[in-house]
């Protein structure tokens, strides 16, 4: 049997208006008694009616339902999680009024019932003196959204159905979770925050809180997630600020491994992945299938290309090249074209040779970058989508792009590794 103290806090955390201050009595699955003590201060005394204060009769039918609908969910052979509504009244009698100062006791008794519908019967009394009564029809609607007991969820805040919420995790009022989620126990979201469905969210979590930054003075920003991303144990995300735009960005299939810190007004595409330990300062912007491996900080404003491979502990202070690998600290540098990560994501090796070849001009040739860039572009034999973009890319760059080639030293490292 469920004591009286738990059932009461569901009974709070089901209906976030309570017209219920008391459980006394519960004989699980066939009848519970609560009570409400009504104060003059009471919302709807207030003007219900001026100058003689009384309980609205559709009020004492909604204190009769939040009883029956807790007597209903919380017995041995009922559903495992639903949500429950009132269909129908029958036979509703209204004998005396309901006034300020009564203590009010609310009997509900369970009757025939079905997998989708039951009946209870209910009566409210003034000490020994029945003032209401009348035969309640419950809908049963499964739910296949599950929170946890000691979970903390405000009531403002939208889960979606099918989301798994664990023990001790903290949800803000203006949260927003799709479906199918799972959040992993003492997980916090908060903050103007919407996730995408089919997103897992691993213990200890901070997801949504407010930015690092010293000029943040509490103003409303956003942080928005897509569909199906992975964010390991203790990984931060934090959520915009009014200068840098007011969103932090994250798209679709992204992995973030334990540890990962996202920092205010970054934007993330899909499909990449951080390695434990990765940090992005504020203002940076990921594209997709970027791999930005373990312990690696990418600086404040840079951009990391399409299909970049950033390596193990690397310090990015500029613009990483797409379809490239960057690697090193201080200053990084660069090891050719992705070539492995490229094949892995079906390039065509004629692509990844054409991208190959563009690389030897803006690393291995003796012309300054903009005569390299000049000769990608009037070489017809490496016209293709990529080696466009990855003109672009340096030719939009704000901070300026990481092209100091590696040493042999450093590549024989980096092959025994």
């Amino acid at each position: 049997m469920i004591n009286i103290p738990i059932l009461l806090d569901r009974l709070c955390y089901r209906f976030p208006s309570m017209l219920v201050d008391a459980i006394t009595e519960h004989d699980e699955g066939r009848r519970l008694v609560a009570v409400k003590n009504l104060t003059v201060n009471e919302e709807f005394f207030q003007g219900h009616f001026p100058g003689a204060p009384l309980m609205p009769a559709v009020l004492m039918i909604e204190s009769l339902s939040q009883v029956a609908a807790v007597l209903l969910l919380h017995r041995n052979e009922g559903p495992a999680n639903s949500r429950i509504y009132l269909r129908g009244i029958d036979d509703a009698k209204f004998r005396r009024q309901v006034v300020p100062g009564d203590r009010l006791r609310l009997e509900v008794s369970l009757g025939r019932r079905r997998a989708t519908l039951a009946r209870a019967y209910a009566a409210a009394f003034v000490g020994d003196q029945l003032v209401a009564e009348a035969e309640l029809l419950l809908g049963v609607v499964p739910d296949r959204t599950e929170i946890h007991q000691t979970a903390i969820v405000h009531p403002r805040a939208q889960i979606g159905e099918g989301t798994t919420v664990g023990p001790h995790v903290t949800i803000g009022p203006n949260v927003r979770i799709g479906a199918n989620c799972r959040i992993g126990a003492s997980a916090v979201i908060d903050g103007w925050t919407e996730i995408g469905d089919d997103t897992e969210i691993y213990p200890f979590a901070s997801i949504g809180l407010i930015p690092q930054d010293l000029k943040f003075r509490g103003e409303e920003t956003h942080l928005v997630i897509g569909r199906r991303n992975i964010f390991r144990e203790f990984v931060t995300i934090n959520r915009g600020t009014r200068g840098g735009g007011g969103v932090t960005a994250i798209g679709d299939r992204n992995v973030f491994m334990a540890y990962v810190h996202v920092a205010h007004d970054c934007h993330v595409g899909n499909d990449t992945i951080f390695g434990p330990h990765a940090t992005l300062g504020g203002h940076v912007a990921v594209e997709d299938f970027a791999n930005i491996s373990a312990g690696s900080a990418v600086h404040q404003f840079c951009r990391v290309g399409q299909h970049a491979f950033i390596g193990g502990y690397s310090v990015v202070t500029k613009d990483a090249l797409p379809f490239a690998r960057t690697v090193g600290s201080r200053p990084a540098r660069i090891f050719g074209a992705n070539t492995i990560g490229l094949m892995r994501r079906g390039f065509a090796p004629d692509v990844v040779g054409k991208l190959k070849r563009s690389f030897r001009y803006l690393l291995q040739s003796k012309l300054n970058t903009t005569r390299a860039l000049q000769q990608s572009q009037q070489d017809r034999s490496l016209s293709c989508p990529e080696v466009q973009y990855v003109i672009d890319f340096i030719g939009t760059s704000q901070r300026g792009v990481i092209l100091r080639r590696a040493t042999r030293k450093a590549e024989e490292v980096l092959a025994d590794e």
